[in-house]
């Protein structure tokens, strides 16, 4: 491989199981931390906090220990504003929605029962996921039923994330489709608000700059969640990463029967992007739960449970294979993990022909993923990964007839 080829690293992509999830952010910013300490020119992009985990079981996604990115606190707490953009620019359209049905003038004619667009907040507060608006009597609005979802759930954030520039942005977000069941054919209505919402998620394209504990520069701009959208960070964010360093690291969210099919497949064949490695993270305790263990006792050494789990991470790593990279497994090490455990699942990684690592980044930092920082260059420098996507697809926006 050439010294002056820029290598993208899917470090985040996790065999995720238990509700703490198991490290990608933590991993992916200790392997940046790693290769630096090799004398790579390495970057990590990542995805910017939501205030819905923060304040849950899983808490900050600044990463930890000695692993993580600065300042803490603030990112984690909105450093950016770019959640607030999002939240303005996606409830900005629902305004419009129902100020167009409180209007006797109403050309697109929208049945209230039948409305998919959500307004949206960046937190957990269940009491509004369902509700009924525009109660206040005649000058405030058409009753109907409403909710909120949390803004990493908003088409607004995903398309944010796809968009390679403000011309595209404001395209797309010309477009929503708020109705499959009023006539036969869905019908997207373009609303003059386009411009409004380019100029509102303006500043939200920039991509923000923060570094790790080391001094290590890092890169936070959007946030989409992976269940219902790709789960990574905004394709502007990579390609500046991507010029900034010979190394990028980036995660994908979810487990990789979800988080590498988004990566590899939306936002690698829309954004024109390759990556030259992946690394796969693993945890003794989740494979413990796969084993059959419960919930208090994912904890509790067992290497019979660890054995009968290992089929689930058997199986994530032949997924990546599919996409033509034989991924790097980082075991994220725990205090109550046995050396017998991580030593089976080390064999059975071998039989797989992948080479897999104990990670020690809380507590030493980059010197605890040297080991894995090497293995990762080691596998794009021998040229045996050949990345394709396992789905080809025609990504172009229609103009919709009237």
């Amino acid at each position: 491989m050439k010294k002056n080829k820029k290598s993208e690293i899917d470090s985040g992509i996790s065999d995720q199981s238990t509700p703490a999830g198991e490290g990608k952010t933590t991993v992916s910013i200790g392997l940046n931390e790693g290769l630096n300490k090799i004398g790579k020119k390495a970057v990590v992009v990542l995805r910017e906090p939501s205030l819905g985990p923060v304040f849950g079981i899983k808490g900050g996604a600044a990463g930890g220990g000695y692993s993580q990115v600065i300042p803490m606190e603030d990112i984690n707490l909105h450093f950016t504003g770019d959640f607030a953009a999002i939240e303005k620019a996606n409830n900005l359209l629902a305004a419009l929605i129902d100020n167009n049905l409180q209007n006797k003038q109403n050309n697109l004619n929208i049945d209230p029962r039948t409305i998919t667009w959500k307004r949206v907040m960046d937190m957990n507060d269940r009491a509004l996921r369902h509700i009924v608006i525009g109660i206040g009597g005649t000058a405030n609005g058409i009753p109907r039923e409403d909710g909120f979802n949390i803004t990493p759930a908003s088409e607004v954030m995903a398309i944010l994330c796809m968009s390679k520039n403000i011309e595209d942005l404001k395209q797309r977000l010309g477009i929503f489709l708020l109705d499959l069941r009023l006539i036969k054919n869905p019908f997207c209505p373009r609303f003059e608000s386009r411009r409004c919402h380019g100029l509102t998620l303006k500043m939200p394209l920039s991509q923000d700059l923060v570094q790790t504990l080391e001094g290590n520069p890092a890169i936070l701009h959007g946030g989409p969640f992976a269940n219902i959208a790709q789960g990574t960070n905004t394709i502007l964010a990579t390609k500046m990463g991507l010029s900034l360093g010979d190394y990028v690291v980036t995660e994908a969210g979810f487990g990789a029967d979800l988080g590498a099919e988004k990566f590899m497949n939306i936002k690698c064949g829309y954004g024109g992007l390759a990556p030259d490695a992946i690394v796969l993270v693993a945890t003794i305790r989740a494979l413990r739960h796969h084993g059959g263990a419960k919930k208090e006792e994912y904890n509790t050494a067992s290497l019979e449970r660890v054995s009968k789990g290992y089929g689930n991470l058997e199986k994530h790593i032949e997924n990546c294979k599919k996409f033509g990279l034989t991924p790097v497994v980082a075991i994220n090490h725990f205090p109550n993990d046995t050396e017998e455990e991580i030593n089976f699942v080390k064999e059975q990684c071998a039989k797989q022909r992948c080479t897999s690592h104990c990670l020690l980044w809380f507590c030493k930092g980059g010197e605890g993923t040297r080991e894995l920082a090497q293995a990762v260059c080691d596998v794009i420098e021998s040229g045996v990964n050949h990345f394709k996507p396992c789905m080809t697809g025609v990504y172009r926006l229609k103009k919709r007839s009237k």
